[in-house]
């Protein structure tokens, strides 16, 4: 028995003794399911997934259920109490900041910064392929510069952070640079990714050459501006003429001819590198049929599979955020955000009539509701374009009973009320809807761009994969022209315009001077709507007193049965049953808009500014 106990005692001590040995061991083994940091940067494929993740920062793009369209003279957010009008209406604060993008948002933005710098630190002594390492660092060089572009163009001037900050740092703070800091510091970044890339052959969504040219001549460009000269800004805003620190907002001195030339260089140097753009060589302009179609495939970059779409029109993405089956993001639910109620969508960020009356007639003359032709028919002969833009009563869309039953074999939009008999029947993408009348459109519109119009593709529950336009050629032909007219050379910039011009079936420009500064901008204007260009544009040529500052303006639609006709079952659009009426009114029930000099800027957090004492907050605020 005493031998017994020995032994016994004798395996539980080896046992113990294995065991212990065995716990050291496991302690000592790298987890499966993670890579040490130091790991990270001496091996080419984890490299290149951590600089991969940098450009989650990228989000989807503008595809959000609210679009930044409705922070701007394009649209009204259609659910209210969502902080849009906490902007739009003049109450947004440090304490209140309204609605937010992660897309610019001043933390997010930092947490990104932060991963570039991370990679460019350890990436300049990474012991991995040469040619993977620029092209890796290339990337980073290029996403720090677009995301302090991005809060540059939101903020002003904003601390530049090149160093990694470390757990147990005695200061985190950081004092706000300059704007022309920011403007070299972001150029910089640019030259940088475009010697890198250079020769690189990169995957669609990644940084290219012409993706760092795009961001510079967009960078240079708002460097140019009317907001950010501040002679010239202290004459138009009160708010920043007794501001205390303007340099953070702008340039005090220097010669603006000498920045509108660099902004004109930069821009062709995009139109150099990029190619050629999307039909840019027409010498007249595309038939109207044409014209609308050719919107149509950039506006679907690729992404639809439609028979009516040019596939080639990808050709004017310089980057863009492309979206892949079987990922679930909420960027390929454009459609069901803002398509019509009567197709169960949920008519997120409509248009509103100040948008649309910028459209041209199809003779390049501005609409007018004060002219009796233009008032009787409003969407006869107008720019192509808002046919392609645009969703109207009246207009064709999807096969309905695809969602919604048989219940309008014409697939017509219906946002209007008609006559049935001695009542009125309320169109079915009306907010008294008898599908749907709980989010209907406010404004008598929706929104068609970049919802792909594949009958197939049925907004409400399937997916559709168009990519977002960060840069596409026609901006930098804009920005080009931009310049020239600034530079007074107004027939170069007449020149480029009508290329986009005939491209949408619309004539050719012909003014001088401020005409054409005014044309320009109205071309930009409907070209470039909904891509988050109209937000800034208005702020840096600092008219958004007289176009952000508007009220909202909503359509009403009415069909009167004319006498001796009888009213179709079901309801359809046509003209020669219905006297219609359009009447544009002022409406304040959404958002009562106001325009607040302080709006050219927005606000640093109360958060941000307790964190960082240092940050000198914008004015206004």
């Amino acid at each position: 028995m005493k031998n017994l106990i020995k032994h016994i005692l004798i395996i539980f001590i080896v046992s113990g003794t294995l065991l212990t040995a065995c716990k050291k061991d496991f302690l000592n083994t790298k987890p499966l399911t993670e890579v040490p940091s130091d790991d990270t940067w001496k091996d080419g494929a984890l490299s290149a997934a951590f600089v991969n993740e940098i450009y989650n920062g990228l989000g989807n793009g503008g595809f959000d259920e609210q679009m930044l369209a409705s922070l701007s003279d394009e649209a009204v957010f259609t659910h209210p109490g969502r902080s849009i009008n906490v902007i739009n209406e003049g109450t947004v604060g440090p304490t209140n900041i309204g609605w937010t993008n992660n897309t610019y948002e001043w933390g997010s933005m930092y947490n990104r910064i932060r991963s570039c710098n991370v990679a460019l630190q350890n990436l300049a002594t990474a012991p991995i392929d040469q040619s993977l390492k620029a092209r890796l660092q290339g990337e980073a060089h290029f996403l720090r510069g677009y995301f302090y572009q991005q809060l540059v163009r939101y903020y002003g001037g904003v601390p530049i952070i090149k160093k990694v900050y470390q757990l147990g740092e005695s200061d985190y703070s950081a004092t706000r640079n300059t704007y022309d800091d920011c403007i070299k510091f972001i150029t910089s970044d640019c030259d940088s990714a475009v010697t890198l890339l250079t020769g690189k052959t990169l995957d669609l969504g990644r940084a290219t050459v012409p993706a760092a040219l795009a961001l510079k001549s967009r960078v240079l460009l708002y460097a140019a501006s009317d907001l950010h000269d501040i002679p010239t800004a202290k004459g138009k805003s009160s708010v920043i003429s007794t501001y205390a620190h303007p340099e953070l907002l702008g340039y005090l001195s220097g010669d603006r001819t000498v920045r509108w030339q660099a902004a004109k260089d930069a821009a062709k140097a995009v139109l150099d590198a990029a190619g050629t753009g999307y039909k840019l060589n027409l010498s007249a302009p595309a038939s109207f049929d044409d014209g609308k179609n050719n919107y149509i495939s950039i506006a679907m970059g690729g992404g639809s599979k439609s028979t009516t779409v040019d596939a080639t029109a990808s050709s004017e993405l310089i980057f863009a955020r492309y979206f892949v089956a079987g990922k679930n993001e909420s960027g390929e639910s454009v459609g069901l955000y803002n398509g019509p109620n009567g197709y169960h969508n949920w008519a997120g960020n409509t248009p509103i009539e100040n948008l649309v009356s910028d459209y041209e007639t199809i003779d390049g003359n501005k609409f007018d509701w004060n002219n009796v032709t233009d008032k009787a028919a409003p969407y006869a002969n107008r720019d192509p374009r808002l046919y392609a833009s645009i969703l109207f009563d009246g207009a064709g869309w999807k096969p309905r009973d695809k969602i919604s039953g048989n219940v309008d074999p014409a697939n017509q939009i219906q946002t209007g009320s008609y006559q049935v008999g001695s009542g009125m029947l309320a169109g079915l993408d009306t907010r008294q809807s008898s599908i749907e009348n709980w989010n209907g459109s406010w404004t008598g519109y929706y929104m068609r761009k970049f919802i792909d119009p594949d009958p197939n593709v049925v907004d409400n529950n399937t997916k559709q994969f168009i990519p977002w336009p960060f840069f596409r050629y026609t901006e930098a032909v804009f920005n080009y022209a931009e310049a020239c007219i600034e530079l007074g050379q107004d027939a170069e910039a007449r020149t480029w315009l009508n290329k986009i011009r005939f491209r949408a079936g619309m004539p050719a420009i012909t003014e001088s001077g401020d005409a054409l500064k005014q044309r320009y901008r109205n071309e930009r204007r409907v070209e470039m709507v909904y891509e988050e260009q109209r937000f800034h544009d208005a702020r840096r040529w600092m008219i958004a007193p007289t176009t952000l500052g508007r009220k909202l303006i909503f359509i009403t639609v009415v069909g009167n049965l004319k006498p001796g006709k009888t009213a179709p079952s079901p309801y359809k659009h046509d003209e020669t049953v219905y006297n219609y009426t359009y009447t544009p009114a002022i409406d304040n029930g959404i958002e009562n808009r106001q325009w607040l000099d302080k709006m050219y800027f927005l606000p640093m957090s109360l958060t941000e500014v307790n964190k960082n004492t240092q940050l000198i907050q914008n004015p206004g605020y």
